[in-house]
Protein backbone atom coordinates (compact mmCIF):
# COMPACT_ATOMS: atom_id res chain seq x y z
CA UNK A 1 0.00 0.00 0.00
CA UNK A 2 1.38 3.41 -1.00
CA UNK A 3 1.72 6.38 1.33
CA UNK A 4 -1.09 8.11 -0.50
CA UNK A 5 -3.48 5.20 0.01
CA UNK A 6 -2.54 4.96 3.71
CA UNK A 7 -3.30 8.64 4.21
CA UNK A 8 -6.63 8.44 2.36
CA UNK A 9 -7.68 5.35 4.31
CA UNK A 10 -6.80 7.05 7.58
CA UNK A 11 -8.87 10.07 6.61
CA UNK A 12 -11.85 7.87 5.68
CA UNK A 13 -11.70 6.05 9.02
CA UNK A 14 -11.59 9.27 11.03
CA UNK A 15 -14.59 11.09 9.59
CA UNK A 16 -16.84 12.94 12.05
CA UNK A 17 -20.43 11.78 12.43
CA UNK A 18 -22.87 13.29 9.95
CA UNK A 19 -24.90 16.19 11.29
CA UNK A 20 -28.38 17.07 10.08
CA UNK A 21 -28.68 20.19 7.95
CA UNK A 22 -29.81 23.31 9.81
CA UNK A 23 -33.48 24.18 9.86
CA UNK A 24 -33.73 26.83 7.14
CA UNK A 25 -37.10 27.96 8.49
CA UNK A 26 -35.36 29.03 11.69
CA UNK A 27 -32.78 30.99 9.68
CA UNK A 28 -35.56 32.78 7.80
CA UNK A 29 -37.02 33.84 11.13
CA UNK A 30 -35.37 37.25 10.80
CA UNK A 31 -38.20 39.62 9.99
CA UNK A 32 -37.63 43.36 10.17
CA UNK A 33 -40.60 45.47 11.24
CA UNK A 34 -39.92 47.86 8.35
CA UNK A 35 -37.76 46.37 5.58
CA UNK A 36 -37.52 49.72 3.78
CA UNK A 37 -36.20 51.48 6.89
CA UNK A 38 -33.74 48.65 7.58
CA UNK A 39 -32.53 48.66 3.98
CA UNK A 40 -32.07 52.44 4.06
CA UNK A 41 -30.18 52.38 7.36
CA UNK A 42 -27.81 49.63 6.26
CA UNK A 43 -27.17 51.21 2.84
CA UNK A 44 -26.41 54.59 4.42
CA UNK A 45 -24.05 52.91 6.91
CA UNK A 46 -22.04 51.36 4.07
CA UNK A 47 -21.76 54.63 2.14
CA UNK A 48 -24.83 54.54 -0.08
CA UNK A 49 -27.76 56.90 -0.37
CA UNK A 50 -31.49 56.09 -0.39
CA UNK A 51 -34.03 58.42 -1.99
CA UNK A 52 -37.74 57.66 -1.77
CA UNK A 53 -39.60 58.83 -4.89
CA UNK A 54 -43.15 58.58 -6.24
CA UNK A 55 -42.35 58.19 -9.93
CA UNK A 56 -39.64 58.33 -12.59
CA UNK A 57 -40.13 62.10 -13.00
CA UNK A 58 -38.78 62.56 -9.47
CA UNK A 59 -35.79 60.39 -10.39
CA UNK A 60 -35.14 62.60 -13.44
CA UNK A 61 -35.41 65.76 -11.34
CA UNK A 62 -33.04 64.38 -8.70
CA UNK A 63 -30.50 63.30 -11.32
CA UNK A 64 -30.62 66.65 -13.12
CA UNK A 65 -30.28 68.58 -9.85
CA UNK A 66 -27.66 66.41 -8.15
CA UNK A 67 -25.55 65.62 -11.19
CA UNK A 68 -25.99 69.00 -12.86
CA UNK A 69 -23.22 69.49 -15.35
CA UNK A 70 -22.29 65.82 -15.58
CA UNK A 71 -21.23 65.22 -19.14
CA UNK A 72 -22.06 61.58 -19.66
CA UNK A 73 -25.15 60.25 -17.86
CA UNK A 74 -26.79 57.14 -19.29
CA UNK A 75 -29.66 54.85 -18.44
CA UNK A 76 -31.15 51.54 -19.51
CA UNK A 77 -34.65 52.70 -18.50
CA UNK A 78 -36.70 53.77 -21.52
CA UNK A 79 -39.18 55.90 -19.54
CA UNK A 80 -36.52 57.97 -17.76
CA UNK A 81 -36.34 61.44 -19.31
CA UNK A 82 -33.39 63.81 -19.20
CA UNK A 83 -30.79 61.03 -19.23
CA UNK A 84 -29.27 59.56 -22.39
CA UNK A 85 -30.35 56.07 -23.31
CA UNK A 86 -27.60 53.46 -23.40
CA UNK A 87 -26.79 52.29 -26.90
CA UNK A 88 -26.31 48.57 -26.30
CA UNK A 89 -24.64 48.22 -29.69
CA UNK A 90 -21.72 50.24 -28.34
CA UNK A 91 -18.47 48.61 -27.47
CA UNK A 92 -18.07 48.39 -23.69
CA UNK A 93 -14.88 50.47 -24.02
CA UNK A 94 -17.06 53.44 -25.04
CA UNK A 95 -18.40 53.51 -21.46
CA UNK A 96 -15.05 54.46 -19.91
CA UNK A 97 -16.13 58.08 -19.29
CA UNK A 98 -19.63 57.45 -17.94
CA UNK A 99 -20.29 59.82 -15.05
CA UNK A 100 -23.65 58.36 -13.96
CA UNK A 101 -25.48 55.15 -14.84
CA UNK A 102 -29.14 54.70 -13.87
CA UNK A 103 -30.43 51.11 -13.95
CA UNK A 104 -33.23 48.99 -12.51
CA UNK A 105 -32.77 46.28 -9.91
CA UNK A 106 -34.99 43.25 -9.42
CA UNK A 107 -35.02 43.44 -5.63
CA UNK A 108 -33.09 44.59 -2.57
CA UNK A 109 -32.02 42.92 0.68
CA UNK A 110 -32.72 44.69 3.98
CA UNK A 111 -30.10 42.88 6.09
CA UNK A 112 -27.09 44.03 4.03
CA UNK A 113 -28.26 46.87 1.77
CA UNK A 114 -27.60 44.94 -1.43
CA UNK A 115 -29.53 45.07 -4.69
CA UNK A 116 -29.75 42.19 -7.18
CA UNK A 117 -29.24 43.04 -10.83
CA UNK A 118 -28.74 40.92 -13.92
CA UNK A 119 -27.62 41.67 -17.46
CA UNK A 120 -31.28 42.17 -18.29
CA UNK A 121 -31.25 45.38 -16.22
CA UNK A 122 -27.99 46.88 -17.46
CA UNK A 123 -27.26 45.24 -20.83
CA UNK A 124 -23.44 45.56 -20.71
CA UNK A 125 -21.75 43.81 -17.80
CA UNK A 126 -19.22 46.57 -17.24
CA UNK A 127 -21.78 49.37 -16.79
CA UNK A 128 -22.42 49.25 -13.00
CA UNK A 129 -18.69 48.94 -12.31
CA UNK A 130 -17.14 51.46 -14.71
CA UNK A 131 -19.36 54.47 -14.02
CA UNK A 132 -18.30 57.11 -11.48
CA UNK A 133 -21.74 57.14 -9.86
CA UNK A 134 -24.37 54.40 -9.87
CA UNK A 135 -28.09 54.95 -9.38
CA UNK A 136 -30.45 52.01 -9.03
CA UNK A 137 -34.24 51.96 -9.00
CA UNK A 138 -36.22 49.41 -6.98
CA UNK A 139 -39.81 49.09 -5.83
CA UNK A 140 -40.48 49.22 -2.11
CA UNK A 141 -42.45 45.96 -2.22
CA UNK A 142 -39.38 44.24 -3.73
CA UNK A 143 -37.26 44.45 -0.58
CA UNK A 144 -36.71 41.12 1.16
CA UNK A 145 -35.50 40.61 4.73
CA UNK A 146 -32.47 38.35 4.30
CA UNK A 147 -30.02 36.85 1.84
CA UNK A 148 -31.71 33.48 2.43
CA UNK A 149 -34.90 34.92 0.94
CA UNK A 150 -32.86 36.54 -1.84
CA UNK A 151 -31.32 33.22 -2.84
CA UNK A 152 -34.75 31.60 -2.76
CA UNK A 153 -35.83 34.19 -5.36
CA UNK A 154 -32.93 33.63 -7.72
CA UNK A 155 -32.23 29.93 -7.31
CA UNK A 156 -34.27 28.82 -10.32
CA UNK A 157 -34.13 32.06 -12.32
CA UNK A 158 -32.68 32.10 -15.81
CA UNK A 159 -29.90 34.68 -16.12
CA UNK A 160 -26.49 34.70 -17.75
CA UNK A 161 -24.86 37.04 -15.27
CA UNK A 162 -26.12 38.54 -12.03
CA UNK A 163 -24.59 40.35 -9.11
CA UNK A 164 -25.44 41.70 -5.68
CA UNK A 165 -24.17 45.26 -5.26
CA UNK A 166 -24.14 46.90 -1.84
CA UNK A 167 -23.09 50.53 -1.75
CA UNK A 168 -20.26 52.26 -3.58
CA UNK A 169 -16.95 50.59 -4.23
CA UNK A 170 -14.75 50.75 -1.14
CA UNK A 171 -11.57 49.44 0.38
CA UNK A 172 -9.58 49.99 3.55
CA UNK A 173 -6.63 47.81 2.61
CA UNK A 174 -4.03 50.55 2.74
CA UNK A 175 -3.26 51.77 6.25
CA UNK A 176 -6.83 50.96 7.33
CA UNK A 177 -7.99 54.14 5.60
CA UNK A 178 -11.41 53.91 3.92
CA UNK A 179 -11.39 54.87 0.25
CA UNK A 180 -14.67 55.09 -1.70
CA UNK A 181 -14.59 54.48 -5.44
CA UNK A 182 -11.34 52.52 -5.31
CA UNK A 183 -12.32 50.04 -8.03
CA UNK A 184 -15.85 50.99 -9.02
CA UNK A 185 -18.45 53.72 -8.49
CA UNK A 186 -17.65 56.51 -6.02
CA UNK A 187 -21.28 56.70 -4.98
CA UNK A 188 -24.44 54.62 -5.10
CA UNK A 189 -27.94 56.03 -4.88
CA UNK A 190 -30.94 53.75 -4.64
CA UNK A 191 -34.27 55.26 -5.65
CA UNK A 192 -37.17 53.48 -3.98
CA UNK A 193 -40.56 53.80 -5.70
Amino acid sequence: MSSREKILNAVKKNQPALEPLPDVAAINAIQFDDVFAQFGTVLKNIGGNVVEVNDLNKVSQYVQHTFNGAQNCITTIADLTGVSQLNIQEDAHALQNVELAVINAQFAVAENGAVWITEEQYKLRVLPFICNHLAVIIHKNNIVNTMHQAYDLIQNADYGFGVFIAGPSKTADIEQSLVLGAHGPKSMTVFVL
